[in-house]
């Protein structure tokens, strides 16, 4: 199964559906089933942003099931409307010099966590998934 490696706290907000879109500057055709792996690198800023939300950020692990339905060019409506769909989640697409796609994720599962190394880009995991 495909898996992306995901910087937390971005990978947790997936998890725990806050975050709905995972941002890239590149495109892609692949859909469907997705593994989310949370990465060793952590956006310190981004974790004191989220604080109130009180969640645990495990590092270095995949976390969760998604299913990928869409690649969507990040234009002024998307950043509309992910601005009012949770301004501080969404608040640094809003750069409008930022230009990307955003990877739209649905039918969140969490699972127990699967301790690995990840890797850029899209890669494969072969081994079983436990769910939550």
């Amino acid at each position: 199964m495909k898996v992306l490696t995901i910087k937390q706290p971005w990978a947790t907000l997936i998890a725990k559906g806050y975050k709905e879109y995972e941002f890239r500057t590149w495109n892609t055709k692949y859909r469907g089933e997705l593994l989310i792996h949370a990465g060793k690198g952590v956006d310190k800023e981004a974790v004191e942003r989220f604080k109130r939300y009180n969640l645990e950020y495990p590092k270095g692990c995949i976390i969760a099931k998604v299913n990928m339905t869409d690649c969507v060019n990040v234009d002024e409506t998307i950043r509309n409307k992910l601005k009012h769909k949770n301004e501080l989640v969404y608040r640094g697409i809003q750069d409008r010099n930022w230009n990307g796609y955003g990877f739209k994720l649905e039918n969140v599962k969490n699972i127990k966590p699967i301790y690995i190394n990840g890797k850029l880009g899209f890669w494969n995991y072969e081994g079983d998934i436990d769910y939550e």
